[in-house]
């Protein structure tokens, strides 16, 4: 049941539609330029479809146009300029050092832009071969590019506009499965067996894919006017479920306390092991959910909580009967009760005719907006960004794996060394390291597999079908898994090559040998050419974190003095805390990979990581309890410790070399002595304290 649905899960995926989307937009036009005998032309129709699919990715509509058009633009420009010089490899090597470098900076300007670079530098690369434009010029070769781009920007803008709403149900429900998994992990720590090391290493990594996600869908949301306007159910149930899950996501952060003396108080009674199932059977509905929205289908509960919660609520009261103070237990409990109220009412919407919209909110706030001027670019072009290292990184090694595929020829294909390299060199020295094993392992199991196929099926059909087999699994897993990508991607490269009269045995082995020589260089040059390590940048993500932390704190200080902030003001602080969480804990991962000798303080840096995920857990646990509490006995020392936490805070801001940071005004009430709620009172002091707590331990850090 379980694998039947994860493959049907597969196949309604934005990644599984991607690769049928792009796959009839390359092999379409040689299809039909194949029944008029004029193969050639079609192949370089397709190429120019393979270059705007690069371009092609999720996102607004309006985005995924443009990105397209002006990547069209420069791959036609790339294309002229490239083979009206090709004859000469001077000229040759002095574009690819221009190229190169001007195409690598597009980084600055996002992911997006970034791929318009790689589609140029890639038609670049691929027109570099004098034969790419023997038969039909250099202007024949830039116009049948040119169309291929437009023909495949019309089909992926019309398949959209059919299905507007598609794209961002799945990636409402890849989201929503990333949720879950976060879910899933937090309930380890209700297993008094798990190990806590483990247990954070995991969730830090699961919370980078949630912000992941979390970003590329409130720009899907809130960046196309089509959601923003609501005015369909479907638009409005979007977005009031998208809402929903973050909300439910900061409650997963709420539930977050002294695990270690959770264990120590109640770990021989049956109230951990009893969340730890409830709090798992909560990310199997999660589970659930996403697989009804990715299948765009009504979803179906899979549990039913109450005789669980009744349960649980037994045996916390057990808890208290033998003497033991069960407040943090009751208050885990409320937490989880409202994460499953929030999912039953999420449910509702897919059961309701009529869902109120939100047009008094500001979405466009929630978004991230690149600014597409030069002075961006200029203020890289300094060895201080890491972007212009990596360009001149890209530039530097284009050049020598052109000099070596011309020195040392090694079949007809030497451009595959420029390829590898394209495809392998990232800006930091974990993400090459990566992209270099993963292409290794594809192409060598790839190759064989292809080399296989071509020797024992000699059916023209059957051969076909492969390709076709082949090119939706490249495609599919592109963005989902590179190792299967390329390992789908040779035998579909070496069974169209076949097409073509070409030498099976002998592209196979060439492929290998330049994918080898590209990923040498590559690795190397990641290692002496203008590296960048980990270490240097880690002090801007430890600032950006503690900065959201401390607004985040700050807001619970103007709770606590009675000053309600309006609900899109807290909604933008805890955004902040997640996105500079995710980015701390990505950077923590990429220095992992990194040589030994690399990574400096690496035991401080997990430490500080963890810390930080705990103190915005903390004060998420701490805003809960606050809304959640009909009164509170506010007393001076309450006063105290949030004073003392913000200070403290602040001070290792200042210590971090942060001009821009200011601190922000507080005016709490005085104590209240009508309000009396002593539990509670106890409840929120043992809380300030972990804060300020957790606060002085940062600080000794940040020293170190």
């Amino acid at each position: 049941m379980k694998q039947s649905r994860e493959i049907k899960t597969f196949i309604f995926s934005q990644y599984f539609s991607d690769g049928l989307k792009i796959t009839l937009g390359v092999l379409l036009p040689s299809l039909i330029f194949y029944q008029l005998n004029l193969l050639s032309i079609g192949i370089t129709i397709s190429l120019g479809a393979v270059t705007a699919s690069i371009a092609d990715n999720p996102g607004p509509i309006s985005h995924k146009r443009n990105g397209m058009l002006l990547s069209i633009l420069f791959v036609f420009l790339t294309s002229i300029l490239t083979g009206l010089i090709n004859k000469y490899p001077v000229f040759i090597g002095i574009e690819i050092l221009l190229l190169s470098f001007f195409f690598s900076m597009f980084s600055v300007y996002g992911n997006r832009a970034s791929s318009i670079g790689t589609a140029a530098l890639l038609i670049m690369i691929l027109t570099i071969d004098e034969d790419a434009i023997k038969l039909s010029g250099v202007w024949g070769h830039a116009l049948y590019i040119l169309s291929g781009g437009i023909w495949y920007m019309i089909l992926s803008i019309s398949i959209a506009q059919i299905r507007p709403y598609r794209l961002t149900q799945q990636a409402l429900g890849e989201c929503i499965r990333d949720v879950a998994a976060y879910v899933k992990l937090k309930a380890e720590f209700y297993n008094t067996e798990s190990d806590f090391d483990d247990n954070y290493k995991n969730l830090i990594s699961q919370q980078v894919l949630v912000h992941e996600h979390q970003d590329s869908l409130r720009d899907l949301l809130f960046k196309t006017k089509l959601m923003v306007k609501e005015s369909t159910h479907i638009g409005r149930l979007l977005i009031l479920v998208f809402v929903d899950i973050v909300d439910l996501f900061e409650q997963t952060m709420a539930t977050h306390y002294d695990y270690q003396a959770i264990r120590n108080t109640f770990g021989k009674t049956q109230s951990l092991k009893q969340f730890n199932t409830i709090i798992i059977k909560l990310s199997e509905e999660l589970d659930n959910l996403s697989y009804y929205i990715i299948s765009n289908e009504k979803p179906i509960k899979l549990h039913d909580f109450k005789p669980e919660l009744e349960k649980l609520k037994a045996s916390i009261d057990k808890v208290e009967e033998s003497g033991i103070n069960g407040l943090v237990l009751k208050k885990i409990l409320i937490n989880v009760r409202n994460m499953i109220s929030r999912l039953d009412q999420i449910y509702s919407y897919f059961n309701s005719n009529y869902i109120s919209s939100q047009n008094d909110i500001d979405y466009s706030k929630f978004v991230s907006h690149e600014d597409f001027d030069f002075q961006k670019l200029k203020e890289n072009l300094s060895p201080k960004s890491s972007i212009f290292r990596h360009s001149v990184r890209v530039s530097l090694m284009f050049l020598i794996g052109y000099l070596v595929s011309k020195l040392f020829p090694i079949g007809h294909h030497s451009y595959w060394i420029l390829l590898t390299l394209l495809v392998i060199l990232k800006p930091a020295y974990s993400l090459t390291r990566k992209r270099n094993i993963e292409r290794l392992i594809g192409t060598f199991i790839g190759g064989i597999a292809g080399a296989f196929i071509l020797i024992y099926v000699k059916d023209q059909t059957v051969l076909f079908v492969f390709l076709l087999i082949f090119m939706i699994g490249t495609y599919s897993s592109q963005r989902l898994n590179y190792t299967v990508s390329v390992l789908f991607m040779t035998p579909y490269i070496l069974i169209l090559f076949s097409f073509l009269g070409e030498n099976n045995i002998n592209i196979a082995k060439e492929r290998m040998i330049d994918t080898l020589i590209g990923s040498f260089i590559a690795f190397f040059s990641s290692l002496i050419v203008l590296p960048n390590w980990e270490y240097y940048q880690f002090k801007n993500y430890m600032r950006e974190v503690l900065i959201a932390n401390y607004k985040y704190l700050h807001h619970v200080a103007e709770e606590l003095a009675g000053n309600k902030n309006d609900v899109i003001s807290y909604k933008l602080v805890r955004k902040d805390v997640y996105v500079s969480s995710a980015n701390l804990g990505s950077a923590f991962q990429r220095m992992l990979s990194e040589p030994k000798s690399k990574q400096l303080k690496i035991k401080d840096h997990y430490k500080f990581v963890v810390l930080n995920h705990m103190l915005s857990s903390y004060i998420a646990t701490l805003i809960t309890n606050l809304h959640q509490a009909n009164s509170i006995k506010l007393e001076s020392e309450h006063i105290k410790l949030i004073r003392k936490s913000l200070f403290s805070l602040s001070e290792v801001i200042k210590k971090l070399d942060s001009p821009e940071f200011k601190e922000l005004e507080i005016s709490l009430i005085e104590p209240n002595q009508d309000l009396i709620q002593a539990n509670e009172s106890i409840l929120l002091k043992e809380q300030l304290e972990l804060i300020n707590k957790l606060i002085l331990d940062i600080s000794k850090l940040s020293q170190t």
